[in-house]
């Protein structure tokens, strides 16, 4: 059988970094979501443009060296990946995690590049970070080191070039620590990251808009994919950081019921529906443990060490981290009745786990159309940081709920275009990747 164009840069990108397993897999599964589309467009490959997307423009790692409060010299490392540029400047996030890797923020910044396009604003794809962790940290020590990595990537970054955001351990606090240096070593004051704090030009929404628009976004399948509502409808989501807590905020609103909460130490349980003030006091003002929930909610279980996957639910929104949802845990699911799962995260359903939802029947979104709601309003803030405006919270949601429902026509309309009827997956990667593709043919070689 004849090799295809997207088999043979598969093939080509495994063999120049096969350790990179999680890059690798984000590129399979749009490679082979995309592969309808490229016989009746040979323009594509006569521009090599898959062999461009997967290689990034820019590859940035550097050293961060800073003190802690007991005088003692730490080093990190830092890591920029500057993706694709054809639609816009340079867009993603910086996670600060001790799990962090070349591999994993290599993926982050492929997915985004297709995420980012999707939303239909100007935004290029990519995602940067580092192996520190802020968990233990004292505000000091977060401080000097957000200091150190931000001396370094201030050289590569700029509100025309690369504006990055926040992700995994990178928060309001982080996000101004580095802004508050960039400032000072550039002496000026631009639009460079999103997700800085309301008083110096951030956006209303940004906090919510991650976990508000996945519930925009899985609504609004809902509604056109199975005339259906989350009226009574039981939620699992895992997770409990922002993207959790507000997609459980927004779920109750619409008429749902969360059940389940989780970190990394196991999950809550709690048949009467989660307390969403309670929640919100333990994980965003202390900054506790989900297993304080149990503590001090009567009737509420703590489960140490297991999944959230294991409880029966009619949705199931994944909003921890990537691979979170095994082949195990699908099955679990499927067998329990789960009728639809939209993510929350990055990848965060493993390529077993994807194929038996779809197999089954069981609708499923992926997380590029999605979680696309943060970017969105990142996208949003960088509009307002160009005008000197703030806009209310209202015209800020306004305009996440119109991006996210057209994330679902668009990937709808291209997954029927090549005949693939109401597929979210392969019609969002279809739709992404078109975009760039056609923009960067616009654009010549370079």
């Amino acid at each position: 059988m004849k090799t295809t164009y997207a088999q043979k840069v598969y093939a080509d990108a495994e063999a120049r970094a096969p350790w990179e397993k999680e890059f690798l897999q984000a590129v399979r599964e749009v490679l082979t979501s995309i592969e309808p589309a490229l016989p009746d467009n040979p323009q594509y490959e006569a521009n090599a443009i898959l062999e461009r997307l997967v290689e990034p423009d820019r590859q940035i790692k550097f050293r961060v060296a800073w003190v802690d409060d007991a005088g003692r010299t730490q080093v990190n490392r830092g890591y920029r990946f500057e993706f694709n540029n054809a639609i816009g400047p340079y867009k993603g996030g910086l996670r600060f995690h001790s799990s962090v890797t070349a591999s994993i923020l290599k993926f982050l910044g492929f997915e985004q590049v297709f995420k980012n396009s999707l939303t239909g604003l100007w935004m290029g794809g990519g995602k940067g970070g580092s192996d520190f962790d802020t968990h233990g940290k004292s505000d000091g020590e977060v401080m000097r080191f957000c200091q150190a990595f931000m001396t370094e990537l201030y050289r590569h970054i700029g509100p025309d070039t690369d504006v990055p955001a926040g992700d995994i351990g990178v928060g309001g606090r982080e996000v101004g620590y580095m802004y508050g240096q960039y400032k000072r070593i550039r002496n000026e004051f631009t639009g460079v990251l999103t997700g800085k704090g309301l008083a110096f030009g951030g956006s209303l929404a940004r906090t919510e808009a991650t976990g508000y628009g996945l519930l925009y976004y899985t609504d609004e399948v809902l509604k056109t994919m199975m005339n259906d509502s989350f009226d009574g409808k039981t939620v699992s989501i895992s997770g409990s950081g922002n993207v959790s807590i507000f997609a459980a905020e927004k779920t109750m609103e619409l008429g749902g019921r969360v059940h389940v909460l989780s970190d990394s130490s196991g999950y809550v349980y709690d048949p009467e529906g989660i307390d969403l003030d309670l929640i919100k006091e333990i994980k965003l003002v202390r900054r506790g443990r989900i297993s304080d929930y149990a503590k001090e909610r009567k009737g509420a279980e703590y489960v140490e060490g297991k999944k959230v996957w294991e409880r029966p639910c009619d949705i199931a929104l994944p909003c921890a981290t990537q691979n979170e949802i095994e082949e195990a845990d699908a099955k679990e699911l499927i067998k329990n009745g789960v009728k639809l799962v939209t993510e929350g995260a990055n990848m965060p359903s493993t390529p077993e786990a994807i194929e038996a939802f779809r197999s089954s029947g069981v609708v499923f979104g992926p997380g590029k159309a999605s979680n696309a709601g943060g970017v969105a309003v990142s996208g949003l803030e960088m509009s307002q940081d160009s005008q000197r405006l703030a806009w209310t919270f209202e015209e800020v949601d306004t305009r996440l709920q119109g991006i996210m429902k057209k994330i679902v026509a668009d990937s709808l309309a291209a997954s029927n275009r090549y005949g693939m009827g109401n597929d979210l997956l392969n019609g969002a990667n279809i739709a992404g990747f078109e975009r760039v593709a056609n923009a960067m043919i616009d654009q010549g070689v370079y």
